[in-house]
C-alpha cells in the first residue's frame, strides 16, 4: 500500500505532528508499505529514502521562530498526487491544503482521510473575548463549528487522538470520527540512570529541583502562565528550582526576560534527536505542562515513559493520559495555581510516581498498536 500524508504543520522545529509523521513512516516502511510526504519547504525538492519520498514545495514563511510555512502552490500538490497515485491520502491540515486533498482524491478516485490534530477554534477563538467580547466570540465559534462540520464530513474518516474531543466533534455534526490515540517509542523513551550526567552535560546545577517544558513558545501553549509561575517560585525559594525549556516560538522574548530576571533558566531551541530528547526528559525531576487546549499531549506521555512525572492544569483533553494522581495539579488556569501545584508536587516521591507511570506507558501505549488500527482502516477504505 502507498500512503500519502499532506500537512502544513511541518518545519525543522515543529513538534507533535512531525513526530507522528516520522513514527508513521517508520511503521509503514517496516511493514512493507510505501510512504509519501508532501510538506512546505524553503525550496522545492524531493528527498528519496527506501520505500519513502518527501516532497518539499517552496512556500513563504509565516513564522520566523517556528519556521512554519504556508503551502500555497496547490497545483504542485495536485501534480504530485497525480504522479504518485497513492492508495490513500491523509490530511493533517484544516485549511486550503485539506480542500485540495479532498478535491484531488475525488478526481483520482482515491480515499481521503483527515486527522484532527489541533482543536483550532478553542485555541485561537477563546482569546477573542478579551478584545471583542463574548458575543463576537460566540459568533466566531459557531462559524468555526459550521466550517469544521463542512470540511471534515468530506473526509472518508476523521481520526482524532482524544476521546473527549471525538465526542465534541460528533456533537458538532462530524459523522465519521474515529478515535486513534497516539503512542510512544518505548525503545527510546524509557527510564535510565543518566539523570545527573545529563545535567552536568547541559551545565545545569545538580542540587536543584529541575523543572522541564518541551514545546512551542506560543500563546496557545499558555507558556506565559508557566513563566509567571516560575518567577513566583524563584521569588519564594531562590536557588531551589531550575527551569529547562526546549522549544521556540513567538514568546521567546518573554523567556529571555525570565532568564535575565532569575538566572535559573536554561534554554534549548530544539532537539531533533529522539535519544537526546529522552535524556532531557530523564534529567528533569518534574515536567510542567501549562497547556489547557491540548488534543493529546504527546510530550507529557513521553516524559512519563522516561520516568518523569507531569504536573499541569486540570480539565484539558490531556488528563486521561496522565498515569498518576492529579490531586496536586492546578485547579485553575493561573500562574498562582500552577506555582502552588509545582510546590505541592515537589514534596512527594517523584521517583516512585515516575517509575509507576513509566511501566504503565510501556504497557498501554504503542505506536505499533496505533498504526495497526489506522492501516486496517486504510485497507477497509481501499476495498
Amino acid at each position: 500500500m502507498k500512503v500519502c500524508d499532506l500537512t502544513q504543520f511541518y518545519s525543522p522545529f515543529s513538534g507533535g505532528v512531525k513526530r507522528y509523521l516520522e513514527e508513521k513512516r517508520h511503521y509503514a516502511v517496516a511493514a512493507g508499505h510505501e510512504h509519501i510526504l508532501i510538506v512546505p519547504g524553503k525550496r522545492t525538492e524531493r528527498i528519496e529514502e527506501e520505500k519513502a519520498r518527501t516532497y518539499f514545495i517552496e512556500a513563504p514563511l509565516v513564522s520566523t521562530t517556528s519556521r512554519y510555512r504556508a503551502l500555497l502552490n496547490l497545483r504542485a500538490v495536485e501534480n504530485l498526487l497525480e504522479q504518485e497515485q497513492p492508495n490513500i491520502i491523509e490530511s493533517s491540515d484544516p485549511y486550503q491544503l485539506a480542500w485540495k486533498a479532498i478535491a484531488s482524491g475525488e478526481n483520482l478516485r482515491i480515499p481521503v482521510v483527515g486527522f484532527y490534530h489541533s482543536h483550532f477554534p478553542e485555541a485561537y477563538l477563546r482569546t477573542t473575548s478579551k478584545f471583542f467580547g463574548k458575543t463576537a466570540t460566540y459568533i466566531a465559534m459557531e462559524t468555526a463549528k459550521v466550517y469544521i462540520r463542512s470540511l471534515y464530513n468530506h473526509f472518508r474518516r476523521t481520526f482524532v487522538s482524544s476521546a473527549g474531543l471525538a465526542q465534541v466533534l460528533k456533537e458538532w455534526g462530524v459523522e465519521n470520527v474515529v478515535l486513534n490515540e497516539l503512542g510512544v517509542d518505548t525503545e527510546v523513551f524509557h527510564r535510565g540512570t543518566d539523570k545527573f550526567a545529563t545535567r552536568v552535560e547541559l551545565q545545569i546545577p545538580t542540587d536543584r529541583l529541575l523543572l522541564l517544558y518541551v514545546g512551542r513558545l506560543a500563546s496557545e501553549k499558555n507558556v506565559k502562565t508557566l513563566f509567571q509561575a516560575f518567577e513566583s517560585l524563584h521569588r519564594r525559594s531562590p536557588g531551589h528550582f531550575h527551569l529547562l525549556v526546549v522549544g521556540d516560538g513567538p514568546q521567546r522574548d518573554s523567556l529571555r526576560d525570565l532568564q535575565n530576571t532569575t538566572g535559573s533558566v536554561s534554554w534549548q531551541r530544539y532537539c531533533s534527536d529522539n535519544c537526546s530528547l529522552a535524556k532531557i526528559y530523564r534529567t528533569a525531576d518534574l515536567f510542567v505542562h501549562p497547556g489547557v487546549q491540548e488534543t493529546f499531549g504527546l510530550v507529557a506521555l513521553e516524559s512519563q515513559a522516561c520516568g518523569t512525572p507531569v504536573v499541569g492544569i486540570r480539565g484539558s483533553y490531556m488528563d486521561r493520559i496522565i498515569l498518576s494522581d492529579q490531586t496536586h495539579w492546578a485547579c485553575e488556569n493561573s500562574s498562582e495555581s500552577l506555582a502552588a501545584a509545582v510546590l505541592e508536587m515537589s514534596s512527594v516521591d517523584l521517583d516512585a510516581i515516575g517509575n509507576k507511570a513509566s511501566k504503565q506507558v510501556a504497557t498501554r501505549y504503542s505506536w505499533r498498536k496505533v498504526f495497526g488500527q489506522m492501516f486496517a482502516i486504510y485497507n477497509e477504505l481501499r476495498g
